[in-house]
C-alpha cells in the first residue's frame, strides 16, 4: 500500500510556495445560520475531505484536528500520535438538502472502513482513528442509534470501532493540507487510497452525489 508520508514535504512546499499559503492553524470557522456542522475522522483527511466535498447539501469541508488541545494542532505534532488529535473534517451543509442521516451514511460506507481500529489502509496511528465528533445530544442519539442499527444488521464482516464522543474542539490544519486531493489529482497515493472513494459514491449513491 501506498503511504502519504513520502508525500507530505513536497507538497507542503509545491502549495505553500506557489499559494504563498501559511502553514499556521487558525480558528475553526462557525457555521452560518442556515447550515448546520458535523465532525468525522476518518483516516488521512486527505479523501474524507474530498469525498464530503462531493455530497449534495454540503457547501463547506475543512480538514482539521480533534480531540486534543490547541497548542498541539500541528501536522508535526498530531504525527506523533501522542496528542490525542485524530485528523479530522468539519463539515458544513444544508439540513433542507442532506441529513446527518445521509453524512453517517456517506462516512460509514464511503469515506473510511469504520472496522480498521486505529489506522486507514497504509496509515497507522491513533491520529487515523475512528471517531464522530458530536456537537450536541441530538447528533449523539443518531450516530448512536446509526451504529446500533449497522451492528444489528451485521453491514460489516468485522465490528465497527468507531468511538462517538463529545466535540471539545476543531481546528483547522495547516494551509496546504486543505483541498488536497482537488490540488493533486495523480499523486500515487491519492490514485490509489482516494479517488476510488469518489467513484464509490458517485456509483453507489447516486442520489447524494454532487459534481
Amino acid at each position: 500500500m501506498i503511504s502519504r508520508m513520502h508525500w507530505i514535504l513536497p507538497a507542503f512546499l509545491a502549495v505553500a510556495v506557489s499559494l504563498g499559503l501559511s502553514a499556521k492553524p487558525g480558528p475553526a470557522e462557525s457555521a452560518t445560520s442556515n447550515a448546520d456542522t458535523a465532525v468525522f475522522s476518518g483516516g488521512c483527511f486527505w479523501g474524507v475531505d474530498a469525498v464530503f466535498k462531493h455530497v449534495k447539501g454540503v457547501t463547506k469541508v475543512v480538514s482539521g484536528y480533534a480531540g486534543g488541545a490547541a497548542d498541539t494542532a500541528q501536522y508535526e505534532i498530531v504525527s506523533t500520535g501522542k496528542t490525542g488529535h485524530a485528523e479530522s473534517v468539519q463539515v458544513t451543509y444544508d439540513p433542507s438538502k442532506v441529513s446527518y442521516d445521509d453524512l453517517l451514511k456517506v462516512f460509514f460506507f464511503v469515506a473510511h472502513d469504520p472496522t480498521e481500529l486505529n489506522r486507514q489502509g497504509p496509515d497507522t496511528g491513533t491520529q487515523y482513528r475512528s471517531s464522530i465528533w458530536y456537537e450536541n445530544e441530538a447528533q449523539k442519539k443518531m450516530a448512536d442509534d446509526y451504529i446500533a442499527q449497522l451492528d444489528q444488521q451485521h453491514a460489516f464482516p468485522e465490528p465497527i470501532v468507531t468511538k462517538v464522543v463529545p466535540l471539545t474542539g476543531f481546528y483547522p490544519a495547516e494551509a496546504y493540507h486543505q483541498n488536497y486531493l482537488e490540488l493533486h489529482t495523480d499523486q500515487p497515493y491519492i490514485v490509489f487510497n482516494d479517488l476510488p472513494k469518489l467513484t464509490h459514491l458517485q456509483k453507489d449513491f447516486p442520489g447524494l452525489y454532487q459534481p
